[in-house]
Protein backbone atom coordinates (compact mmCIF):
# COMPACT_ATOMS: atom_id res chain seq x y z
CA UNK A 1 0.00 0.00 0.00
CA UNK A 2 2.77 2.52 0.60
CA UNK A 3 4.61 1.48 -2.92
CA UNK A 4 1.15 2.64 -4.40
CA UNK A 5 0.54 5.97 -2.19
CA UNK A 6 4.77 6.43 -3.35
CA UNK A 7 3.69 5.84 -6.96
CA UNK A 8 0.59 8.17 -6.99
CA UNK A 9 2.76 10.88 -5.68
CA UNK A 10 5.35 10.11 -8.19
CA UNK A 11 2.89 10.43 -10.71
CA UNK A 12 1.44 13.78 -9.54
CA UNK A 13 5.02 14.85 -9.45
CA UNK A 14 5.14 14.07 -12.74
CA UNK A 15 1.61 15.59 -14.31
CA UNK A 16 2.72 19.07 -11.99
CA UNK A 17 6.12 19.11 -13.81
CA UNK A 18 4.20 18.50 -17.60
CA UNK A 19 1.57 21.12 -16.99
CA UNK A 20 4.18 24.04 -15.71
CA UNK A 21 6.34 22.79 -18.68
CA UNK A 22 3.09 23.21 -20.86
CA UNK A 23 2.03 26.67 -19.20
CA UNK A 24 5.68 28.23 -19.72
CA UNK A 25 5.61 27.20 -23.47
CA UNK A 26 2.09 28.97 -23.27
CA UNK A 27 3.36 32.06 -22.04
CA UNK A 28 5.97 32.16 -24.43
CA UNK A 29 3.56 31.77 -27.73
CA UNK A 30 1.42 34.56 -26.51
CA UNK A 31 4.78 36.97 -25.36
CA UNK A 32 5.72 36.46 -29.26
CA UNK A 33 2.40 37.07 -30.30
CA UNK A 34 1.73 40.39 -28.48
CA UNK A 35 5.32 41.28 -30.00
CA UNK A 36 4.26 40.53 -33.48
CA UNK A 37 0.72 42.60 -32.91
CA UNK A 38 2.99 45.43 -31.79
CA UNK A 39 5.55 45.33 -34.79
CA UNK A 40 1.65 45.08 -37.27
CA UNK A 41 1.13 48.34 -35.40
CA UNK A 42 3.92 50.18 -36.48
CA UNK A 43 4.28 49.38 -40.18
CA UNK A 44 0.46 50.87 -40.83
CA UNK A 45 0.34 53.78 -42.35
CA UNK A 46 -3.15 55.66 -42.59
CA UNK A 47 -3.69 58.54 -45.61
CA UNK A 48 -6.88 60.90 -46.20
CA UNK A 49 -8.46 60.30 -49.98
CA UNK A 50 -10.99 63.02 -50.95
CA UNK A 51 -12.71 62.19 -54.02
CA UNK A 52 -14.51 65.38 -55.25
CA UNK A 53 -17.29 63.81 -57.94
CA UNK A 54 -19.86 66.00 -59.80
CA UNK A 55 -22.06 65.99 -63.08
CA UNK A 56 -18.60 66.65 -65.02
CA UNK A 57 -16.06 64.98 -63.34
CA UNK A 58 -14.26 62.99 -60.42
CA UNK A 59 -11.21 63.56 -58.94
CA UNK A 60 -9.25 61.83 -55.97
CA UNK A 61 -6.71 63.42 -54.05
CA UNK A 62 -4.72 61.46 -51.81
CA UNK A 63 -2.89 63.06 -48.69
CA UNK A 64 -1.02 62.25 -45.94
CA UNK A 65 -2.26 63.03 -42.11
CA UNK A 66 -0.79 65.80 -42.22
CA UNK A 67 -2.11 67.21 -45.56
CA UNK A 68 0.87 66.36 -47.98
CA UNK A 69 0.11 65.61 -51.54
CA UNK A 70 0.82 61.91 -52.49
CA UNK A 71 -1.24 61.70 -55.50
CA UNK A 72 -3.74 63.54 -57.04
CA UNK A 73 -5.58 61.89 -60.50
CA UNK A 74 -8.53 63.35 -62.26
CA UNK A 75 -11.21 61.84 -64.48
CA UNK A 76 -9.76 64.31 -67.31
CA UNK A 77 -6.41 62.39 -66.91
CA UNK A 78 -7.67 59.08 -68.04
CA UNK A 79 -10.23 59.47 -71.22
CA UNK A 80 -10.13 62.10 -73.83
CA UNK A 81 -13.60 62.31 -74.31
CA UNK A 82 -15.06 65.29 -72.09
CA UNK A 83 -18.75 63.30 -71.68
CA UNK A 84 -17.10 60.10 -69.91
CA UNK A 85 -15.40 61.92 -67.03
CA UNK A 86 -18.10 61.54 -64.57
CA UNK A 87 -18.34 57.84 -65.58
CA UNK A 88 -18.43 55.60 -62.58
CA UNK A 89 -16.02 53.68 -64.70
CA UNK A 90 -13.33 55.96 -65.57
CA UNK A 91 -13.87 57.02 -61.80
CA UNK A 92 -12.85 53.25 -61.13
CA UNK A 93 -9.43 53.64 -63.40
CA UNK A 94 -9.32 57.07 -61.43
CA UNK A 95 -8.70 55.24 -57.79
CA UNK A 96 -6.68 52.96 -59.24
CA UNK A 97 -4.40 55.17 -60.62
CA UNK A 98 -4.61 56.88 -57.66
CA UNK A 99 -3.81 54.24 -54.95
CA UNK A 100 -0.85 53.00 -57.15
CA UNK A 101 1.76 55.32 -55.45
CA UNK A 102 0.17 55.26 -51.62
CA UNK A 103 0.25 51.68 -51.83
CA UNK A 104 4.43 51.80 -52.89
CA UNK A 105 4.96 54.03 -50.20
CA UNK A 106 3.64 51.67 -47.62
CA UNK A 107 0.01 53.28 -47.17
CA UNK A 108 -2.44 50.08 -45.51
CA UNK A 109 -5.30 52.56 -44.44
CA UNK A 110 -7.61 55.38 -46.11
CA UNK A 111 -10.05 57.68 -44.45
CA UNK A 112 -12.21 58.65 -47.10
CA UNK A 113 -13.71 62.19 -47.47
CA UNK A 114 -16.35 62.42 -50.28
CA UNK A 115 -18.09 65.79 -51.87
CA UNK A 116 -20.49 66.96 -54.48
CA UNK A 117 -21.48 69.74 -55.51
CA UNK A 118 -23.93 72.15 -53.47
CA UNK A 119 -27.07 72.04 -54.90
CA UNK A 120 -26.66 67.87 -55.71
CA UNK A 121 -25.27 65.10 -54.02
CA UNK A 122 -22.49 63.46 -55.12
CA UNK A 123 -21.63 62.76 -59.21
CA UNK A 124 -22.16 59.31 -60.83
CA UNK A 125 -18.27 58.15 -59.68
CA UNK A 126 -17.94 58.57 -55.96
CA UNK A 127 -19.05 55.46 -55.06
CA UNK A 128 -17.62 53.03 -57.14
CA UNK A 129 -14.12 55.23 -56.54
CA UNK A 130 -14.54 54.28 -53.24
CA UNK A 131 -15.71 50.78 -53.65
CA UNK A 132 -12.18 50.52 -56.20
CA UNK A 133 -9.96 51.83 -53.43
CA UNK A 134 -11.24 49.14 -51.11
CA UNK A 135 -10.55 46.72 -54.39
CA UNK A 136 -6.94 47.86 -54.05
CA UNK A 137 -6.64 46.78 -50.59
CA UNK A 138 -6.58 50.05 -48.67
CA UNK A 139 -8.93 49.16 -45.39
CA UNK A 140 -11.19 52.07 -45.26
CA UNK A 141 -11.70 53.55 -41.81
CA UNK A 142 -14.39 56.20 -42.17
CA UNK A 143 -16.26 57.28 -45.29
CA UNK A 144 -17.49 60.92 -44.14
CA UNK A 145 -19.42 63.05 -46.25
CA UNK A 146 -18.33 66.56 -47.00
CA UNK A 147 -20.37 67.98 -49.37
CA UNK A 148 -20.99 71.83 -48.70
CA UNK A 149 -25.06 72.55 -47.48
CA UNK A 150 -26.78 76.24 -48.15
CA UNK A 151 -28.13 77.46 -44.92
CA UNK A 152 -30.41 80.46 -45.15
CA UNK A 153 -29.84 80.75 -48.80
CA UNK A 154 -30.20 84.35 -51.50
CA UNK A 155 -32.00 86.87 -49.74
CA UNK A 156 -35.88 86.71 -50.84
CA UNK A 157 -37.75 88.81 -53.30
CA UNK A 158 -39.60 91.67 -51.98
CA UNK A 159 -37.59 94.49 -50.82
CA UNK A 160 -37.86 95.79 -47.31
CA UNK A 161 -41.59 95.99 -46.42
CA UNK A 162 -41.98 92.33 -48.35
CA UNK A 163 -43.54 91.19 -51.49
CA UNK A 164 -46.58 93.28 -52.15
CA UNK A 165 -49.64 90.72 -53.00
Amino acid sequence: MAEKENKTSEEQEEQEETLEEIIEEGAEEISEEKSELKVKKKDEKVGIAYITSSGNNTMVHITDLAGNTISRISGGMITKHSRLKSNPTIAMFVAKRAAERPRDLGFTKLYVRMRGKTDQNQGPGANSAVKSLSKEGFDIISILDTTKVPRGGPKKKGGRRGRRV
